[in-house]
């Protein structure tokens, strides 16, 4: 993949400008990145170092050690998905890719509202994922010059994410091929942090053998579970429904090589395969990680439970004596967390870019304006950065008690920023059901893909199993279970999330009374073209 480095001739570029004028667009945005780079952007979001060293711990808590073998499910639920959004990607390599794809499938107010609930995931996403850094550089930073740096303090938590993000903002800024760089510096930090790590606790000695990664170690009962959770013995029909969360809250983002489409040259042939790819690598890396993981679990009856405490910092710590190599274990997930969310900070701008060029948002001939210096949209990207960064204010705010409002529990112990996560995800998997949703439907229209990949004869049957797929997850993120629950206790916290998706869709409806933004978008296109 690497060696396909062709760059933007002018007959390339004149073929992928000619493409997108085919849309009603102008090439405005610089057109330079390459398959790797494409591919990198994807991966990054995806981020499997980001993704299992935040959720290792509640997969393993919940299910224990076979809670590996859910992975391979949901990197097969979210493959029919990848393969949808990799037909579309081909056929409509716009910016902006959800909302393109649903506005060209299925119509304008679509479009609208599949663009809505993904680009507020999108924004939250930013915010956890930055806030999360401190976890890593506050260790790291203190061993490394001495000081004192306590991230747990709210105070100090924010300060870094808003540094984090103002630093993600400069880059993004300075053009598309900076993206491009850090993000392939990204994917080598990945492998590093997911093959390295793995092949670093195997030199050391694992401590169990490959029957433990199929136990459950009693996690399915209240009486021996790590986390103090209870599924009343039942592991499959219990515990697996919510530790497969720990899984599905890891593998999106392979889409965001779609929002860049108008920055890869040979995009019809490159974005798909950028999709699909940065999908199965991250499911390959991600599967050798925690098997790792789970087998230098330390042996002895409080293992499990030392390790659910500590993490996957307690694992390294206890696994691996030299300091240096923690260190550069730490500092490898600190900058894969920075290149998660620079790729995330970027599809989101994108979206906001796209969403605007389409007269569709408040203040759109401001946010679809794009540099002339730096061919980046610079206003659009100052939104994907402020946004989060007000969203960061919230893990100041942590109950020390329950709070009740009617039949809603806000659980305490828990920061508000925490409790929008799981909208984030559940924003994701509702943007993706609509999507697949809408080439389904489009299919059954007579809409036929013309781009350099296409399903065939597989689609249809592809596209089903991806809307089955998604509405099932979607269910488990959603549904409320009490909040004393497993659910309710660890990933959704009974209603809140469902209660979150519900005021986004009404501030989004109230807006739509208010601007009819499908209407702007319509007498664009039946111009043909956008100002």
């Amino acid at each position: 993949m690497s060696g396909d480095t062709v760059v933007s001739t002018p007959e390339v570029g004149d073929a992928d400008a000619a493409q997108l004028a085919k849309f009603g667009y102008g090439q405005e945005l610089r057109r330079v990145l390459n398959l790797f780079e494409n591919f990198a952007v994807a991966f990054c979001y995806i981020s499997p170092v980001v993704g299992i060293y935040s959720l290792f711990v509640l997969g393993l808590g919940t299910a224990g050690p076979r809670y590996l073998w859910l992975l391979p499910i949901v990197v097969l639920g979210q493959l029919f998905v990848a393969l949808v959004f990799a037909e579309l990607g081909s056929h409509y390599p716009i910016a902006g890719a959800l909302f393109q794809w649903g506005k060209n499938l299925i119509g304008p107010n679509y479009g609208w509202w599949v663009g809505w609930m993904y680009g507020w995931a999108l924004i939250m996403t930013v915010a956890s994922v930055d806030t999360g850094l401190i976890l890593y550089a506050g260790p790291l930073i203190n061993n490394i010059f001495n000081t004192t740096i306590n991230f747990a303090d709210p105070n100090q938590i924010l300060i870094c994410t808003v540094l984090l993000i103002l630093v993600q903002l400069a880059f993004n800024i300075g053009g598309v091929n900076f993206l491009g760089r850090i993000s392939q510096i990204g994917v080598y930090f990945e492998i590093i942090g997911t093959f390295g790590i793995a092949i670093l606790l195997a030199i050391t000695g694992f401590h169990h053998n490959i029957s433990y990664l199929f136990s459950t170690q009693g996690t399915e009962s209240a009486a021996t579970s790590p986390l103090g959770v209870d599924f009343g013995g039942n592991w499959w029909l219990g515990a697996a429904f919510v530790a497969i969360l720990a899984h599905v809250y890891i593998f999106y983002g392979f889409e965001s090589a779609g929002d860049v489409a108008e920055e890869v040259v040979q995009a019809s042939k490159r974005v798909p395969r950028a999709i699909i790819s940065s999908l199965l690598t991250a499911g390959i890396t991600s599967f050798v990680l925690v098997a790792a993981l789970i087998l230098a679990i330390p042996a002895g009856s409080k293992g499990l439970a030392n390790t659910v405490a500590g993490g996957v910092p307690f694992l390294i710590s206890s696994n691996v004596s030299s300091a240096f190599l923690q260190d550069l274990a730490l500092f490898v997930v600190c900058f894969a967390f920075f290149s998660c969310g620079l790729a995330i900070q970027a599809a989101a701008a994108r979206l906001i870019y796209s969403y605007s060029r389409d007269r569709a948002l408040p203040a759109s001939a401001t946010l679809s304006r794009v540099s002339p210096r730096f061919r980046t949209p610079v206003n659009a990207l100052l939104v994907a950065a402020v946004i989060p960064a007000l969203f960061a204010i919230l893990a100041r705010f942590t109950p020390s008690s329950n709070i009740t409002i009617a039949f809603i529990t806000i659980p305490a112990k828990v920061n508000a920023l925490f409790l929008l996560v799981s909208f984030a995800v559940s924003g994701i998997y509702l943007s993706f059901l609509l999507v697949v949703v809408a080439a389904l439907i489009a299919r059954l229209r007579g809409w036929q893909a013309q781009g350099a990949f296409r399903l065939g004869k597989w689609a249809i049957p592809v596209m089903v199993a991806g809307c089955v797929w998604l509405l099932a997850m979607l269910v488990n993120i959603l549904i409320p279970s009490g909040i004393t629950s497993p659910r309710g206790a660890l990933f959704n916290y009974d209603w809140i999330t469902l209660l979150v998706v519900v005021v986004i869709v009404a501030i989004g409806g109230v807006y739509t009374l208010i601007a009819h933004p499908a209407r702007r978008i319509e007498k664009l296109v039946q111009q043909g073209n956008v100002p």
